[in-house]
C-alpha cells in the first residue's frame, strides 16, 4: 500500500533540503555537494555521475525510512514516528495567529492551516499564550486505537483545536452561530475535511483529513486555496456572509 500523497515536486523539495543540510556533517561529503543540493531544491538536476549526492541521498532515504510506522490511521495514512527531522512531517506556521502545528508537509498542511485560519478569525480567536491552543501530530505510541478519528493526528492527517477545551464525548461546546461557520469551512473545502463534532463519539476540537492517500481531490482543493492565498480579497482572512442562502445550501451538505 502507498501511504506517501505528499506531491511529489513538494516532497523533493523539502527531502533535499534536509539532506542539504546533513550533507554538511556527513563524513567523506565535500563542500561542494552543499551547492549541488541548493542547485536541485531549485530546479536544475544535479549531474547524474555525482557519486557524493547519491550516497548523501540513499542515506537520506534511508533515515527517512526509520520514521515509517507500516501503520496505519484511520483514513489509512500512515503514522510517523518524527517530525522534521528526516520525515514527511514538518513544523509549520499558521500565518495571522503567531502559532506553529506540526502537520504532514504539501496538500494536507495547505488544508488543515486553511482550517486552522478561518476557525481563529471566525470562530473563535487563538492566543499563543494560552495552554495548547493547537495540537497536530502526537506519537504513534499514543494512539490507543487506530480506528479512532485522532489517531490521525499521529499521520499528521489531523489537528485538534483547543483539545482541553474541548475534549471527547463533549458535545454543545459552541454556538449555533459558530456551528454554522464550522459548516461553512468544510463547505469551503469541499468536505475534504471532516469536523469531529458530526461523529457519533463526538470530538469537537477535532478536525481531520477524510480522504485516503490518492485520492485526486485534495490536490484541487489545496490548489484552489493556494490561488485564494495569492489573490488580495480571497481566502481565509476575509470574512464572509454564511447566513447568505447559497452558502447555507452549500453548508448543508456537511451537517
Amino acid at each position: 500500500m502507498n501511504f506517501s500523497a505528499i506531491p511529489r515536486r513538494r516532497l523533493i523539495a523539502r527531502g533535499v533540503g534536509l539532506a542539504a543540510a546533513t550533507a554538511l556533517v556527513t563524513p567523506g561529503v565535500s563542500g561542494s555537494v552543499s551547492s549541488a543540493y541548493a542547485a536541485d531544491a531549485v530546479g536544475t538536476p544535479p549531474p547524474v555521475g555525482n557519486a557524493h549526492l547519491k550516497e548523501a541521498l540513499r542515506k537520506f532515504r534511508t533515515r527517512q525510512e526509520r520514521t515509517l510506522t507500516g501503520r496505519p490511521s484511520a483514513n489509512r495514512w500512515e503514522m510517523h514516528q518524527a517530525v522534521d527531522v528526516d520525515s514527511e512531517l514538518v513544523t509549520c506556521q499558521v500565518p495571522g495567529t503567531g502559532l506553529s502545528v506540526a502537520l504532514r508537509a504539501g496538500d494536507v498542511e495547505t488544508v488543515l492551516i486553511h482550517v486552522i485560519r478561518r476557525f481563529h478569525y471566525e470562530v473563535d480567536t487563538l492566543f499563543a499564550h494560552e495552554p495548547r491552543p493547537l495540537h497536530g501530530w502526537i506519537k504513534p505510541s499514543e494512539v490507543r486505537d487506530s480506528r479512532l478519528p485522532e489517531s490521525n493526528q499521529a499521520s499528521g492527517t489531523a489537528v485538534a483545536i483547543r483539545p482541553d477545551s474541548y475534549p471527547p464525548n463533549s458535545k454543545g461546546n459552541f454556538t449555533a452561530g459558530q456551528e454554522e461557520v464550522i459548516r461553512d469551512i468544510l463547505a469551503d473545502i469541499e468536505g475534504v475535511v471532516r469536523w469531529g463534532g458530526h461523529d457519533r463519539r463526538p470530538y469537537e476540537a477535532l478536525f481531520y483529513l477524510d480522504l485516503r492517500p490518492g485520492n485526486p481531490r485534495l490536490a484541487s482543493v489545496a490548489a484552489k486555496i493556494r490561488a485564494w492565498n495569492e489573490t488580495p480579497g480571497a481566502g481565509a482572512g476575509v470574512l464572509v456572509d454564511t447566513s447568505l442562502p447559497s452558502r447555507q445550501r452549500q453548508s448543508a451538505r456537511y451537517m
